[in-house]
């Protein structure tokens, strides 16, 4: 499996809103969802959990629908693990960027699987970080 684009923590959040607010975000991020050559990685997965079972949350997702969530993602795109390696490659970017870790943490998993694009509302569009373009899918 080639991944082309990397998707970041909010774009799989949108995928599954029921905020009518979210209406044309959501259906930005589920048509990005649909496509087979996504990537993702285990911080990825662990902050869509965190906050799609959020209790402050309307309507938060059970931890049953949000592992099933997970578990479809895993099988259906590439995931980065967390690795020495990606925390190394992380500080490196963070050093360089002043991006928070967690930030670079994603560029650096995107990297990692060799996307061109990750695909974020979070980051600065159009930004070239270590060959991964940013891209707000949501502009």
């Amino acid at each position: 499996m080639t991944a082309k684009r990397f998707l970041d923590t909010n774009v799989l959040l949108y995928s599954i809103s029921n905020d009518p607010r979210d209406g044309i975000k959501r259906d930005i991020a589920i048509a990005l969802v649909e496509q087979p050559d996504n990537a993702l990685s285990v911080q990825v997965l662990q902050e869509f959990c965190v906050q799609a079972t959020r209790a402050s949350l309307p309507n938060p997702l059970s931890h049953e629908t949000a592992v099933a969530f997970v578990r479809t993602w895993i099988e259906r795109f590439s995931i980065q693990d967390l690795s020495v390696s990606i925390l190394d490659s992380a500080l490196e970017i963070k050093a360089a960027t002043r991006l928070s870790y967690w930030d670079a943490a994603i560029i650096a998993a995107a990297r990692a699987l060799g996307c061109a694009e990750l695909l974020s509302e979070d980051m600065s569009h159009g930004r070239k970080i270590g060959g991964v373009t940013i891209v707000n899918p949501f502009r």
